[in-house]
């Protein structure tokens, strides 16, 4: 059982979560901050980071209006704060963009906060092997390190072997956490 004084920082992919979420459940619906409750489980918040990258307003008119307003639901979430790499947009429409900078800020963040001993544990919600080497890090500064993965098949085995725990993110884990 998690010590309940433990100060916590989520570090949210917002893309992989978007992404998972309609993969597995098929809505992208979620409350952030209700999800965010469900993985401190009764310890304390310090700060959740949700980390994205903003979609191109020429480039894609109606997804942009829609995004700024989720991303309006997270900045007003307490505690929370979003932070934002970029799309860029090669051969636009006809290839899709691709995010840059929001791993790379994710694990810097975390490994800052770690050094900084802003948190005694980060929760990540991510899913890929690009986490792996900064989850170390923190580990290796003696802080602990949980992550949320969505099922088993799409998700990095090397995180679930490098986290101190795992939290499998269902259809449990979910229940009253959508808008």
């Amino acid at each position: 059982m998690a010590d309940r004084t433990d100060r916590i920082m989520l570090f949210i992919d917002g893309s992989n979560l978007y992404h998972s979420l309609k993969n597995y459940f098929k809505r992208t619906d979620l409350d952030v901050g209700k999800f965010s409750n469900k993985l401190l489980d009764k310890r304390r918040l310090v700060r959740t980071y949700y980390y994205n990258a903003s979609v191109g307003q020429k480039e894609e008119p109606e997804r942009y209006r829609d995004q700024q307003k989720f991303f309006a639901g997270v900045t007003a979430i307490p505690y929370c704060e979003l932070r934002l790499g970029r799309l860029v947009y090669n051969n636009w429409p006809n290839s899709p963009p691709y995010e840059k900078g929001v791993d790379i800020l994710l694990a810097t963040d975390m490994i800052t906060h770690s050094f900084k001993n802003n948190y005694d544990t980060a929760i990540l919600v991510a899913g890929d092997n690009d986490y792996v080497g900064a989850i170390q890090a923190v580990k290796d500064n003696g802080k602990n390190v949980e992550v949320a993965l969505f099922g088993k098949e799409r998700t990095s085995m090397q995180l679930r072997v490098v986290a101190d725990r795992v939290a499998t993110i269902n259809g449990r884990l979910l229940r009253n956490c959508w808008k």
